[in-house]
Parts: structure tokens; C-alpha cells; sequence
């Protein structure tokens, strides 16, 4: 069984920053791809940024040059730095993984159970 846990998330003022964290445990052989999605009320879940195992990254243009997706391989883990937090950034951000499991195989997508967003003053 893999389990993907997220922290970082809050009330932060327009301008501010924050650090979202989610790091995976359980079986786990390799991870791929990993990223963040949001899901603002009423609006479907969209990607915000996504990084694979090599380091690349893509963002959507709503967060380039705002968002930073990073990953530390050694801990299954992988951050997203919010700098400059608009009002519409407020969402829950969830983690995604794609995950080989021990035993099993894959790879497989996972998801956090979400951490809330909200920018305001």
C-alpha cells in the first residue's frame, strides 16, 4: 500500500508565500512523474506544475515564474514554492504521484488527500 501525505497548506495573504510538501511512503519501488493539481470551488481539478524523475519540469501558465515544483528523490518527496499568492490561486492543492509498487508493478497514479489554499486579506 502507498500513501501520499501533503502539508504546507493555509491562509496567506495576497503577495505571500508558501511551501507545499507531500511526501510518499508504503511499497514503493521507483517513482516517475510527480506533480500538483488544484481545484478551485465550482472549477474543475487542472495541473499547476509537474516534475519527472530526471528533474524536468512544466507549469501551467497561470503560475510561471510564481511557482516552483521541486523534488527530493531520497525522501519520495516533492515540494511546490508559491511565491506571489493571488486570490485565484485559492484551491485545494492535491499531490499526484505515478508510482511502481514493490511486488506489483506499474507504475500507478496516487493522489494526496488535499491541502487547502486560500489567499485573501
Amino acid at each position: 500500500q502507498v500513501q501520499l501525505v501533503e502539508s504546507g497548506g493555509g491562509l496567506v495573504q495576497p503577495g505571500g508565500s508558501l511551501r507545499l510538501s507531500c511526501a510518499a511512503s508504503g511499497s514503493i519501488f521507483a517513482i516517475n512523474a510527480m506533480g500538483w493539481y488544484r481545484q478551485a470551488p465550482g472549477k474543475q481539478r487542472e495541473l499547476v506544475a509537474t516534475i519527472t524523475s530526471d528533474g524536468d519540469t512544466n507549469y501551467a501558465d497561470s503560475v510561471k515564474g510564481r511557482f516552483t515544483i521541486s523534488r527530493d528523490n531520497a525522501k519520495n518527496t516533492v515540494y511546490l514554492q508559491m511565491n506571489s499568492l493571488k486570490p485565484e490561486d485559492t484551491a485545494v492543492y492535491y499531490c499526484n504521484a505515478d508510482i511502481i509498487i514493490r511486488l506489483i508493478g506499474g507504475p500507478y497514479a496516487h493522489w494526496g488527500q488535499g491541502t487547502q489554499v486560500t489567499v485573501s486579506s
